[in-house]
């Protein structure tokens, strides 16, 4: 198998792992950000030259930041709400069983179920563990808005850096 060959499959497959990662940053079962940075260490090693590692130098740096402002507005925004980590991960739990409940809509369903009852359950005030689940929703979801519009950067980052090896290869 010739040089171009193996780059064009290794291109592909790595394409497919940015799908994958974007994926896993919407679902928090699938690993996100890492996958995207690895694919792109992957694409650096096979391509090689300066197109791939200045593309793994700012997917790097973008996955970084995306990775970073998600967990630290997440935290702040749960922390100054004080609501505590553990029904976040009983949230997680009851998407995932609900995946194999119901499918398609079951993570979502199961993950909005999960953190109202723990928190329900934690404040026993169905009406307070409504309100502390609504701000863990949205707190969860402008992490995941900021993560995800970082990981399109990379993304497009990734377009550009195939783009330009291909046409000057």
């Amino acid at each position: 198998m010739d040089s171009l060959t193996v780059q064009i499959i290794v291109t592909v497959l790595v394409g497919l792992a940015y799908a994958v990662g974007l994926s896993g940053i919407v679902v928090p079962v699938l690993p996100g950000t890492i996958t995207i940075v690895i694919a792109s260490l992957v694409w650096a090693i096979v391509i090689g030259g300066w197109t791939g590692w200045v593309m793994f130098s700012i997917v790097l740096l973008l996955g970084a930041i995306g990775m970073t402002t998600s967990y630290v507005l997440t935290g702040r925004r749960l922390h100054a709400a004080e609501v505590p980590m553990w029904p976040i991960y009983v949230a997680i739990a009851s998407g995932i069983v609900g995946i194999f409940v119901i499918p398609f809509v079951g993570l979502p369903l199961g993950f909005l179920l999960g953190l109202y009852i723990c928190e329900a359950l934690r404040q026993q005030d169905w009406r307070k563990g409504f309100t502390s689940a609504w701000i863990a929703m949205k707190a969860l979801g402008t992490g995941i808005l900021i993560e995800f519009s970082l990981a399109m950067l990379s993304t497009i980052t990734f377009a550009v850096a195939v783009l330009v090896h291909f046409v000057t290869a």
